[in-house]
């Protein structure tokens, strides 16, 4: 383990905690700054009625309850308290994220860094995207008391915080499209390589434990949405009409009834399987024959590095994916590669692979070692020392500033920064 000469402490802080939009990215780095020698704490807000169900029982999460405005304000109280870190690392810039370590960052001096794991105004039309509401429909907005500017996470504070980018000590981004975007240093999502060993697992024993072994298994290990290509399989599995092929969904989409849907017209093709703490998951992994990640090509896919095709590599698996953003990158030859949306290729190369699945799985091997030596957690820290250093010297200069805070009453020096918090006891 790489040690720095005195431990400090960071504070990720995470948009919300419900889900897994925010808590994997934070997870990720959570476990490279451990590697560095870090102390690490995560805390955030709780915007659905229980945390994210896959955090793993060894990670402890602070939340408090998130809400709407005014009442978040209540509640942005309870998280500035609570973060003690001697570095801020916001994940994604959001309001409820960025927005709050900016506020922390103005009477701590703490240091704050932003990562950016996603281009958050992709799922709201990019820059095309406008609020030009009449004066009547702002009022609404602003004063019903289920007004969209009520939300945290409406896309005008989105627009805002990308605005502010500028404002944060160092940013962070995990894929080249954000990089050119936003800038910032380049931190690929990580792999726990070590959790996810391929010699760990006997992926027979694990086809009988999921109920899979009749089959031939295509795996997609994540949460369906329309843009990430599923759609695509299955045309190519009614074109292959191969009785013994499945496509196994793992978790299933906390978001809509998308995979219903799926279900419905192409039950026949679908195993559906549930959540699996992340510990379990490469057990689960290891059942398949293939791991499939046919993102099509979009805004949203284009700013995304999934992390189904760590969870391939990782595990030494034949990854069949598509020609989007990073992607071709991330394999560098060791998967297959179709063009977005163009299921004729799916199902050529879906036969291809099990003509010759030996030759396959070497390919899949090659994929490891790629997955090691780029994307796992310790290459994941390595890229990240550089960045948490300088934030360590920035840290280090504010001493004395600090020093001047310290007799400070918290109170006072918080309502003097943002006084529409004074309401709160």
């Amino acid at each position: 383990m790489m040690v720095t000469q005195k431990q400090l402490k960071v504070s990720l802080l995470v948009w919300n905690l419900s889900t897994n939009d925010g808590f994997i990215r934070a997870y990720l780095l959570q476990k490279a700054l451990i590697k560095l020698g870090y102390e690490v704490e995560i805390v955030g807000f709780l915007f659905g009625d229980e945390l994210y169900k896959a955090i793993p029982p060894d990670v402890k999460v602070y939340a408090v309850k998130g809400c709407n405005y005014p009442a978040i304000f209540k509640s942005i109280y309870s998280i500035l308290k609570k973060i003690n870190g001697d570095i801020i690392y916001a994940i994604k810039p959001q309001a409820a994220s960025f927005g709050v370590a900016l506020l922390k960052k103005l009477y701590s001096k703490k240091p704050v860094i932003l990562d950016i794991d996603d281009w958050e105004l992709s799922w709201h039309g990019g820059d095309e995207w406008q609020y030009k509401p009449t004066v009547k429909q702002l009022a609404r907005d602003l004063l019903k008391p289920d007004g969209a500017l009520r939300s945290p996470n409406h896309p005008l504070y989105v627009k805002w915080m990308e605005k502010l980018v500028s404002c944060a000590d160092a940013v962070t981004v995990h894929n080249k499209f954000l990089q050119q975007r936003f800038g910032g240093t380049f931190i690929p999502n990580g792999k726990d390589t070590v959790l996810f060993d391929p010699s760990r697992y006997n992926p027979e024993a694990s086809r009988i434990r999921y109920g899979l072994s009749e089959y031939k298994i295509l795996m997609f290990p994540g949460a369906p949405r329309p843009y990430k290509g599923l759609e695509d399989v299955l045309i190519a599995l009614d074109k292959i009409n191969q009785p013994d092929l499945r496509l196994v969904i793992v978790g299933g989409s906390p978001y809509d009834d998308y995979d219903k849907q799926l279900q419905q017209k192409w039950g026949r093709w679908i195993i559906k399987l549930p959540s699996y703490p992340a510990d379990i998951m490469p057990d689960v992994v290891a059942a398949a024959h293939i791991v499939v990640v046919p993102q099509r090509d979009t805004l949203e896919t284009r700013a995304q590095f999934p992390l189904k095709l760590t969870d391939g590599m990782s595990m030494s698996k034949p990854v069949l994916s598509t020609r989007v953003g990073d992607i071709p990158e991330i394999l560098d030859g060791t998967g297959y590669l179709v063009e977005p949306a163009s299921p004729e290729q799916i199902g050529e190369q879906i036969q291809l692979i099990f003509d010759d699945l030996e030759l396959a799985n070497e390919r899949g091997r090659k994929s490891r070692e790629r997955c090691v030596k780029k994307y796992s957690i310790e290459a994941m820290a390595a890229n990240l020392k550089s960045v948490i250093s300088q934030a360590e010297i920035l840290n280090s200069k504010d001493q004395d500033v600090l020093r001047d805070f310290q007799g400070a009453d918290f109170d006072k020096t918080l309502w003097g920064v943002h006084p529409k918090i004074s309401g709160v006891k």
